[in-house]
């Protein structure tokens, strides 16, 4: 069986019951599952008080797992990242750990990918999609399945459906990006990977199309989207229309961020806070290919 370590570096687990589930499921999957000694910490809305969260990624980075996935997302990974011990969890890399998770970890990952240069899995978390009871959704089977192949090194490309348009778009370069809101809070600090001709992918949760869309502009106006060989959008979730907007939606950003930039932005990539996603390797050279509306990005 695989090991796989599940530790928890940002948000508190708001419930032990969805811990222990998750842990059962994955055991079910095959896997040979530990969990870190202070993933049930807490302190305010955190995983335990920052020195508590650090330990818990040094100590898993240390142990090298095959596998070591994140609890849950939340808030907390930006305030270790001046801390962690980077040459440390490149090792980890180097010894086969695959580091997966999303959301607040894409500040982790990006980091990783910064100061080392190695790959990690945007992916799945372990309480959003194998701790939720059946009549809260339970296991997304396409989730678990990708998850599987990925995990085994059998995932070689995954497929979407993009907007009319951009048949016969064909480029490669670096999978980079993640959660929006942590991709643009890295900008001009040194844990920034500097990564040009590459392919971003961007999702977000709880955020207005307005805030998307500043953050979008922000990427834009730092020459980052130019850089860039294409930009792929994932879902952007939860949140509530305004009686301002007058027709000013997710639709509308895209637009606008069309007519800035010459790079193709696609969208519908099945990543973010969605019960369905993908799992994808943040710092690998992949090519994006568009056949019609059917869009692939392989590796």
């Amino acid at each position: 069986m695989t090991a796989l370590t599940l530790f928890s570096p940002a948000g508190a687990v708001p419930r032990a019951p969805s811990l222990r589930l998750a842990t059962r499921r994955l055991q079910a999957l095959g896997f040979q599952v530990a969990v870190d000694a202070s993933a049930l910490a807490r302190h305010q809305r955190f995983a335990g008080e920052d020195a508590t969260r650090l330990a818990a990624v040094h100590r898993v980075a240390l142990a090298a797992p095959p596998i070591a996935m994140a609890v849950r997302g939340g808030y907390g990974c930006t305030r270790l990242l001046d801390q962690i011990d980077w040459p440390l969890l490149a090792r980890s890399v180097e010894q086969g750990t695959r580091w997966v998770g999303y959301s607040d970890l894409t500040a982790l990952q990006l980091g990783l990918l910064a100061h080392s240069g190695h790959e990690s899995w945007a992916g799945p978390t372990a309480l959003d999609s194998f701790g939720r009871t059946e009549a809260e959704g339970g296991v997304d089977e396409v989730t678990r399945d990708c998850f599987l192949e990925a995990m085994s090194g059998e995932l070689e490309a995954v497929g979407f459906r993009t907007e009319a348009g951009f048949d016969g778009v064909d480029v490669g370069g670096k999978l980079w990006g993640g959660n929006l809101a942590m991709v643009c809070s890295l900008l001009g600090t040194p844990h920034w990977p500097r990564v040009n001709g590459g392919i971003l992918f961007l999702e977000d949760v709880a955020e207005h199309p307005y805030r998307i869309e500043r953050c979008l502009l922000q990427l834009q106006q730092a020459g980052v989207l130019a850089r860039q060989k294409a930009v792929v959008l994932g879902a952007f979730t939860d949140w509530k229309p305004s009686p301002l907007d007058r027709g000013y939606n997710l639709k509308t950003v895209v637009a606008h961020l069309r007519s800035l930039v010459d790079v193709p932005v696609l969208t519908g990539l099945p990543f973010g806070h969605v019960p369905t996603k993908v799992c994808l390797p943040v710092g690998r050279r992949v090519q994006l290919a568009v056949q019609g509306r059917d869009a692939f990005i392989g590796w």
